[in-house]
Protein backbone atom coordinates (compact mmCIF):
# COMPACT_ATOMS: atom_id res chain seq x y z
CA UNK A 1 0.00 0.00 0.00
CA UNK A 2 2.85 2.07 0.76
CA UNK A 3 4.13 2.14 -2.46
CA UNK A 4 0.84 2.34 -4.49
CA UNK A 5 0.55 5.98 -2.14
CA UNK A 6 4.41 6.81 -3.42
CA UNK A 7 3.75 6.14 -6.77
CA UNK A 8 0.00 8.62 -6.83
CA UNK A 9 1.92 11.35 -4.97
CA UNK A 10 5.03 10.92 -7.83
CA UNK A 11 1.96 10.67 -10.14
CA UNK A 12 0.47 14.10 -8.97
CA UNK A 13 4.06 15.74 -9.01
CA UNK A 14 4.11 14.92 -12.17
CA UNK A 15 0.81 15.93 -13.66
CA UNK A 16 0.84 18.71 -11.62
CA UNK A 17 4.48 19.70 -13.24
CA UNK A 18 3.12 18.71 -16.84
CA UNK A 19 0.02 21.31 -15.89
CA UNK A 20 2.38 24.19 -15.35
CA UNK A 21 4.54 23.61 -18.28
CA UNK A 22 1.80 23.24 -20.72
CA UNK A 23 0.67 26.79 -19.04
CA UNK A 24 3.77 28.51 -19.40
CA UNK A 25 4.29 27.24 -22.93
CA UNK A 26 0.46 28.56 -23.67
CA UNK A 27 1.41 31.57 -22.26
CA UNK A 28 4.45 32.16 -24.27
CA UNK A 29 2.98 31.43 -28.06
CA UNK A 30 4.29 33.94 -30.15
CA UNK A 31 1.97 35.92 -32.36
CA UNK A 32 2.01 37.65 -35.19
CA UNK A 33 1.16 41.39 -33.92
CA UNK A 34 0.81 42.54 -37.82
CA UNK A 35 -1.49 39.67 -39.25
CA UNK A 36 -2.64 39.16 -35.45
CA UNK A 37 -2.77 36.05 -35.49
CA UNK A 38 -1.18 32.77 -33.87
CA UNK A 39 0.79 29.95 -34.75
CA UNK A 40 -1.74 27.41 -35.92
CA UNK A 41 0.83 24.47 -36.64
CA UNK A 42 1.96 24.73 -33.11
CA UNK A 43 -1.48 24.23 -31.81
CA UNK A 44 -2.39 21.80 -34.61
CA UNK A 45 0.70 19.33 -33.40
CA UNK A 46 -0.52 20.06 -29.60
CA UNK A 47 -4.47 18.87 -30.25
CA UNK A 48 -3.11 16.12 -31.85
CA UNK A 49 -0.62 14.74 -29.43
CA UNK A 50 -3.25 15.11 -26.96
CA UNK A 51 -5.48 13.65 -28.79
CA UNK A 52 -3.50 10.47 -29.01
CA UNK A 53 -2.02 10.55 -25.73
CA UNK A 54 -5.89 10.58 -24.38
CA UNK A 55 -7.09 7.51 -27.07
CA UNK A 56 -3.84 5.55 -25.87
CA UNK A 57 -5.01 6.13 -22.32
CA UNK A 58 -8.33 5.18 -23.06
CA UNK A 59 -7.18 1.44 -24.53
CA UNK A 60 -4.80 1.03 -21.20
CA UNK A 61 -7.95 1.65 -19.42
CA UNK A 62 -10.33 -0.63 -21.31
CA UNK A 63 -7.82 -3.22 -20.49
CA UNK A 64 -7.67 -2.93 -17.02
CA UNK A 65 -10.48 -0.22 -15.47
CA UNK A 66 -9.06 0.08 -12.02
CA UNK A 67 -5.83 1.13 -13.25
CA UNK A 68 -5.61 4.41 -10.97
CA UNK A 69 -2.44 5.92 -12.25
CA UNK A 70 -4.19 5.34 -16.09
CA UNK A 71 -6.88 7.48 -15.22
CA UNK A 72 -5.12 10.21 -13.58
CA UNK A 73 -3.31 10.94 -16.36
CA UNK A 74 -6.09 10.73 -18.41
CA UNK A 75 -7.74 13.21 -16.65
CA UNK A 76 -5.12 15.61 -16.51
CA UNK A 77 -4.74 14.96 -20.32
CA UNK A 78 -8.33 16.04 -20.37
CA UNK A 79 -8.17 18.71 -18.35
CA UNK A 80 -5.12 19.89 -20.61
CA UNK A 81 -7.21 19.59 -23.66
CA UNK A 82 -9.79 22.05 -21.50
CA UNK A 83 -12.47 18.63 -22.14
CA UNK A 84 -13.70 19.87 -18.63
CA UNK A 85 -16.86 16.98 -18.70
CA UNK A 86 -14.93 14.30 -19.52
CA UNK A 87 -12.33 15.68 -16.81
CA UNK A 88 -14.51 15.56 -14.17
CA UNK A 89 -16.22 12.36 -15.09
CA UNK A 90 -12.58 10.74 -15.03
CA UNK A 91 -11.92 12.43 -11.75
CA UNK A 92 -15.32 10.96 -9.99
CA UNK A 93 -13.96 7.43 -11.53
CA UNK A 94 -10.67 7.54 -9.70
CA UNK A 95 -12.60 9.12 -6.21
CA UNK A 96 -14.65 5.65 -6.56
CA UNK A 97 -11.61 3.94 -6.70
CA UNK A 98 -9.63 5.32 -4.44
CA UNK A 99 -12.10 7.68 -2.11
CA UNK A 100 -9.61 9.02 0.70
CA UNK A 101 -6.85 10.20 -2.27
CA UNK A 102 -7.43 13.82 -1.29
CA UNK A 103 -5.84 15.03 -4.41
CA UNK A 104 -9.04 13.47 -6.80
CA UNK A 105 -11.11 15.49 -4.85
CA UNK A 106 -8.74 18.84 -5.27
CA UNK A 107 -8.87 18.57 -9.40
CA UNK A 108 -12.53 17.57 -9.18
CA UNK A 109 -12.75 21.28 -7.42
CA UNK A 110 -10.38 23.11 -10.30
CA UNK A 111 -12.39 21.16 -13.21
CA UNK A 112 -16.10 22.74 -11.74
CA UNK A 113 -14.30 26.03 -11.34
CA UNK A 114 -13.36 25.99 -14.86
CA UNK A 115 -16.83 24.73 -15.32
CA UNK A 116 -18.19 27.65 -13.75
CA UNK A 117 -19.91 25.25 -11.33
CA UNK A 118 -19.56 27.41 -8.07
CA UNK A 119 -21.64 24.98 -5.95
CA UNK A 120 -19.74 21.75 -7.28
CA UNK A 121 -16.73 22.99 -6.70
CA UNK A 122 -17.34 24.34 -2.98
CA UNK A 123 -18.54 21.03 -2.27
CA UNK A 124 -15.31 18.98 -3.50
CA UNK A 125 -13.23 21.58 -2.24
CA UNK A 126 -14.83 20.80 1.36
CA UNK A 127 -14.46 16.98 0.47
CA UNK A 128 -10.83 17.56 -0.60
CA UNK A 129 -10.36 19.27 3.22
CA UNK A 130 -12.23 16.33 4.89
CA UNK A 131 -9.96 13.90 3.08
CA UNK A 132 -6.34 15.03 3.74
CA UNK A 133 -4.62 12.69 6.62
CA UNK A 134 -3.33 14.71 9.38
CA UNK A 135 0.27 13.38 7.89
CA UNK A 136 -0.03 14.74 4.71
CA UNK A 137 -0.81 18.66 6.00
CA UNK A 138 2.40 19.70 5.67
CA UNK A 139 2.66 18.81 1.88
CA UNK A 140 -0.32 19.96 1.06
CA UNK A 141 -0.60 23.49 2.77
CA UNK A 142 -0.90 25.49 0.02
CA UNK A 143 -3.93 23.51 -1.44
CA UNK A 144 -5.39 22.90 1.56
CA UNK A 145 -4.63 27.26 1.99
CA UNK A 146 -6.93 27.58 -0.80
CA UNK A 147 -9.61 25.14 -0.31
CA UNK A 148 -10.47 27.15 2.54
CA UNK A 149 -9.79 30.62 0.84
CA UNK A 150 -12.54 29.70 -1.60
CA UNK A 151 -15.03 27.49 0.92
CA UNK A 152 -14.53 31.33 3.00
CA UNK A 153 -15.62 32.98 -0.33
CA UNK A 154 -18.05 31.00 -1.19
CA UNK A 155 -19.85 31.54 2.26
CA UNK A 156 -18.96 35.08 2.97
CA UNK A 157 -22.88 36.17 2.31
CA UNK A 158 -24.45 33.40 3.69
CA UNK A 159 -22.83 32.27 6.22
CA UNK A 160 -20.29 34.93 7.67
CA UNK A 161 -19.56 33.39 11.35
CA UNK A 162 -18.16 29.89 8.87
CA UNK A 163 -16.57 32.20 6.34
CA UNK A 164 -14.51 33.80 9.42
CA UNK A 165 -13.42 30.16 10.61
CA UNK A 166 -12.22 29.06 7.30
CA UNK A 167 -10.51 31.99 6.05
CA UNK A 168 -8.55 32.15 9.28
CA UNK A 169 -8.09 28.43 8.49
CA UNK A 170 -6.95 29.41 5.07
CA UNK A 171 -4.49 32.11 6.69
CA UNK A 172 -2.79 29.30 9.00
CA UNK A 173 -1.44 27.75 5.75
CA UNK A 174 -0.40 30.26 3.43
CA UNK A 175 -0.35 34.13 5.32
CA UNK A 176 1.24 35.38 2.85
CA UNK A 177 -1.86 35.26 0.91
CA UNK A 178 -2.93 38.43 -0.47
CA UNK A 179 -6.49 37.68 -1.45
CA UNK A 180 -6.83 35.74 2.08
CA UNK A 181 -5.55 38.35 3.70
CA UNK A 182 -8.18 40.75 2.16
CA UNK A 183 -11.21 38.54 2.41
CA UNK A 184 -10.34 38.44 5.69
CA UNK A 185 -10.10 42.41 6.62
CA UNK A 186 -13.66 42.46 4.77
CA UNK A 187 -15.13 40.17 7.03
CA UNK A 188 -13.18 41.30 10.06
CA UNK A 189 -14.47 44.61 9.56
Amino acid sequence: MKMTKMNIRTLLLGLMLTGSLSFVSAQTTKTDSAAGTTNTTATTTATQSANSAIDALKKQIEANPKDAEALSKLAGAYQEASDWTNAIDTWKKISVLLPDWAPSYYSQAYVYQNMKDDANAKLAYEKYIATVKPEEVEQNKKNLAYAYFYVAFSEQQSDPAKAKEHIAKSLQYDPTNQDAIKLSQALNS
